[in-house]
């Protein structure tokens, strides 16, 4: 059935997915450790009487057994044939379901970071997906699903596998913690215009939550979705009786959320872990006779990161896009390109967010350079510092590119002119990666003199995006201003442009603000005038630097008077407090020159892993190895964990200042091995993800915090037998032992673990983890439980602690 069927069907009913497979295959007799697809092909009638019942009970579209058939995960199993793997489960689903179902291509994860958030690079990545994608294809699926995504660059490239092999509808569900973010710190309303803008054909959430939460994810997205959205809620959380996973929820319960669901505005509905043929038949029965709630709209005017958006519609203050990321006039940022260094970028990227920009533009236009991986380290660099969504700034169409390629989020590009190139070029990437983009009035090289003809330009250019599905919501003109100095007269046809884009044309606009004082003196005074005028007339965005206390006073000042500032929240804030330094103020008094032991605390804590070597040389001129670390490293480390905890750092930055405290140990180990001054080891912590479960994400990123914190680890791996585990505890007496698993049908094995470690007289605290372990599940068997690293780090310190207070009341 090809795309236009399915949106059709979308237009009339909202579409009933399928239920948990893992979970009712163990039912029927699947033993933990096992490869699912491996076994399912072995056991195809029993995998069959799962895809059978759950279309019997009502469920439109049945997914694959293919959840794990990439070359990554099937490699843990010695499995190398992915196209016949993933051919052969189509061919199953096609057979069980029958005729009126859609059988759903199903790509889950890999199990590993993909740049610029992990090692595993981009295209590798996407190559990994594109084998899946052809054995899906071969064995006939109707439509793609990508699910359980938590990680938003790894579902960019599983979509663009997707798009890059065929036409094929394609839904992607990621999944969020119960603070409604991904892994990697993606909100849904952020993952949605990721996803729509990329070209997925719905978007939701799958797995980690029940519907409560979920059905609340679908309605935070319904106002901007230009897509419809799919949920496939957990029947509640997971509980361990007799063994055996148990989901509280029962079909009954599950069911009267359907018109909840409704009423966010879903479109596609199933379930996933714990759900049964009796859930999906109960949700069937309960959205029977339900219109389906279309897409609210047909574009969004909304740029994004990994880790936020920015909504560019209705009256709101003007946005700032910070412009020191260029290297125009930059000496020092144009040698540190040059020489492939990042850490001048990562401060100049966080320095703007802090001084209030909005938008990060980055440019690596220096001579001589190499500008597509150039501009790749960049962004790799600036997605991990700022949070803030980038403007991809070039004339280079492979350098756009090669950031649109890689940047994990919905970009505006500047920019698009009237020229040729540009337009038959650039157009097209554009509509590929769906980033918004500045159009910029030119056309064969030549400026026009008059605001008359720019927006001719404007308009022939625009005519030329809505062939590629281009709204006026996608782009921002640029109203061109040149400096005064060489023409009176640019500023007035530069504010007309402005004025006739915004009231007229009914587009966003900017201004590069700092061009119109070129050549003059005191130009902060010609720029903040001007920057009033234009907001005057219309301006949305404007590109300066946003430390500039005139231009930053000036603009909230006007935003005010033009009523642009809600009750003047922005403006009280920026000024209130005589001398605060607030947000937008005059930027904050130089504080003391620091010493090099606090360039130290300072390069963990913004996870500067290039120079941290070399400031730890630095330091060690002055202060003893022991020292640094105790008074400076595990400081630092210990705040980035508050960080992490309170939400304003995310996984991303957690990893960069981790690996700049391993690169910093590293060095001082052989120094502290000889030292006096050495720090206590807290204690030894052996680490495994238990037996049958591949994925060790989660667990490597706690062996690393534990290790920076003085732990002494010991990392098992993945896929640990019970007998290894214990084995590994009378070998090396540790004083806690962690258990982590991904999958509900793994999880299972945590409780033979500890139920074997007793019996055997081990008295060892375990702590567990997971993305579907919980607290409750933990306790259940006299376990303690850690939500991520940063927590084991705090709940392993707490057990430890009581132990010493055990032994000092015996002594």
């Amino acid at each position: 059935m090809d795309k236009k069927q399915i949106k059709a069907m979308l237009k009339k009913r909202i579409l009933i997915l399928d239920g948990a497979t893992g979970t009712e295959l163990q039912k029927r007799g699947m033993p933990g450790g096992v490869c699912p697809e491996a076994w399912c092909a072995q056991h195809h009638q029993v995998l069959q009487e799962v895809q059978r019942a759950y279309r019997e009970a009502g469920a439109d579209i049945i997914y694959t057994c293919t959840f794990g058939a990439n070359r990554l995960k099937l490699g843990e199993y010695g499995l190398t044939d992915v196209r016949d793997v993933n051919e052969r489960m189509a061919r199953l689903a096609r057979r069980a379901a029958g005729p009126g179902a859609l059988i759903a291509g199903d790509i889950g994860p890999t199990g590993r970071f993909i740049e610029p958030f992990g090692d595993l690079p981009f295209e590798e990545a996407v190559a990994v997906f594109k084998e899946q994608v052809a054995g899906l294809l071969a064995g006939g699926v109707d439509l793609f699903v990508i699910e359980t995504m938590m990680d938003i660059q790894e579902a960019r490239a599983a979509l663009l596998a997707v798009k890059e092999s065929c036409a094929h509808f394609t839904i992607v569900t990621m999944t969020y913690d119960t603070s409604g973010r991904t892994l990697n710190g993606t909100d849904p309303v952020t993952a949605l215009i990721t996803l729509q803008s990329l070209g997925a054909d719905a978007v939701g959430g799958n797995c980690s939550a029940g519907p409560e939460d979920m059905q609340g994810w679908i309605a935070a997205m319904k106002p901007y979705a230009t897509v419809p959205l799919a949920a496939k809620p957990n029947a509640g959380l997971p509980r361990l009786a007799n063994g055996i996973t148990h989901f509280d929820m029962g079909a009954a319960e599950f069911a009267s959320w359907g018109i909840p669901f409704h009423g966010a505005g879903v479109n596609l509905l199933g379930g996933c872990c714990g759900t049964t043929p009796e859930h999906i038949a109960a949700i069937r029965a309960a959205m029977a006779g339900l219109s389906p709630e279309p897409p609210r709209r047909r574009s969004l005017a909304a740029v994004s990161s990994a880790r936020t958006h920015l909504l560019l519609e209705g009256k709101q203050p003007l946005f700032v896009i910070g412009e020191r990321l260029n290297p125009t006039g930059k000496k020092q940022l144009q040698q540190e390109l040059r020489e492939g260094k990042m850490s001048l970028v990562r401060r100049v990227a966080r320095e703007q967010e802090d001084q209030g920009a909005d938008l990060l533009d980055v440019n690596v236009g220096v001579p001589g350079i190499d500008e597509p991986p150039a501009m790749r380290e960049v962004i790799r660099a600036v997605t991990a510092a700022a949070a803030l969504p980038l403007v991809i700034d070039s004339p280079k169409v492979a350098t756009i590119e090669a950031a649109l390629r890689l940047y994990p989020g919905r970009a505006l590009i500047n920019s698009i002119s009237g020229e040729r190139e540009k337009v038959e070029k650039l157009l097209p990437l554009a509509a590929k990666y769906g980033a918004m983009f500045i159009l910029l009035p030119l056309a064969d090289g030549e400026i026009p003199a008059t605001a008359a003809g720019r927006a001719a330009i404007v308009q022939e250019v625009y005519r030329a995006a809505r062939r590629f599905g281009y709204t006026k919501e996608d782009i921002v003109v640029d109203g061109l201003v040149m400096t005064v100095a060489a023409n009176p007269e640019a500023p007035v046809e530069a504010l007309k442009t402005v004025a006739w884009a915004s009231r007229t044309f009914r587009c966003r606009t900017v201004l590069g603000v700092s061009n119109v004082s070129f050549g003059l003196p005191e130009r902060k005074w010609l720029n903040a005038a001007f920057l009033v005028l234009a907001q005057g007339v219309g301006l949305s965005m404007a590109i300066v630097n946003p430390a500039g206390p005139e231009l930053q006073a000036v603009m909230k000042a006007a935003d005010v008077l033009m009523s642009r500032d809600r009750q003047a929240a922005r403006y009280i804030a920026a000024f209130s407090g005589a001398g605060s330094g607030s947000e937008g103020a005059s930027p904050p008094p130089p504080g003391k020159e620091t010493t090099p032991a606090e360039r130290v605390y300072q390069a963990i804590l913004e996870g500067n892993r290039d120079d941290i070597v070399a400031l730890i040389e630095a330091a060690l001129a002055s202060v003893a190895a022991g020292e640094l670390v105790n008074r400076q490293m595990i400081p630092a480390i210990m705040r980035v964990g508050e960080h992490y905890e309170k939400q304003t750092y995310f996984l991303p930055q957690l990893m960069a200042s981790a690996e700049a405290m391993k690169r910093g140990l590293a060095r001082l180990e052989p120094l502290l091995a000889a030292s006096a001054d050495r720090p206590a080891g807290k204690g030894r912590i052996i680490l495994a993800t238990v037996q049958g479960d591949i994925h060790d994400i989660g667990k490597n990123i706690v062996a690393l915090m534990l290790r920076n914190h003085g732990y002494e680890v010991i990392d098992l791996g993945k896929d640990v037998a019970a007998a290894e585990i214990l084995a590994a505890m009378k070998k090396h007496r540790p004083q806690v032992v962690g258990l982590s698993a991904l999958m509900t049908t793994t999880m299972t094995a945590m409780p033979d673990v500890i139920g074997a470690a007793r019996r055997e007289g081990l008295a060892v605290p375990f702590i567990l983890g997971g993305a579907v372990v919980t607290a409750a599940y933990a306790e259940s068997f006299g376990a303690a439980y850690a939500r991520d690293s940063v927590d084991a780090v705090r709940v392993i310190g707490g057990l430890l602690m009581g132990d010493e207070k055990k032994r000092l009341q015996t002594d």
